[in-house]
């Protein structure tokens, strides 16, 4: 079997994306650790003021989960910064 050009194209445009989605959820985990830890704030501290669980707030700063927008407002205003600080 050999794998055409076109869908060559597509699976190195499907790898691309991966990788784009993976630095973008490391980033976000690093900018909010940075801010919770500027806050002084421990994972468990901040995930029971914001009501999420304290492995949430892990699996964000660590890059594993994908945070929805209503949870990225929730976070930022609670750190009071902008939420595209963020992201």
């Amino acid at each position: 079997m050999t794998i055409s050009p076109v869908d060559c194209k597509y699976w190195i445009c499907k790898v691309n994306l991966m990788i784009d989605k993976e630095i973008i959820l490391i980033q976000f985990g690093e900018k909010l650790k940075k801010a919770r830890i500027l806050k002084g704030l421990s994972q468990e501290a901040l995930a029971l003021s914001l009501g999420f669980d304290r492995t949430y707030i892990s699996l964000l700063e660590r890059g594993k989960r994908s945070p929805s927008l209503i949870a990225i407002n929730k976070i930022a205003k609670f750190l009071k910064v902008e939420a595209s600080s963020l992201i």
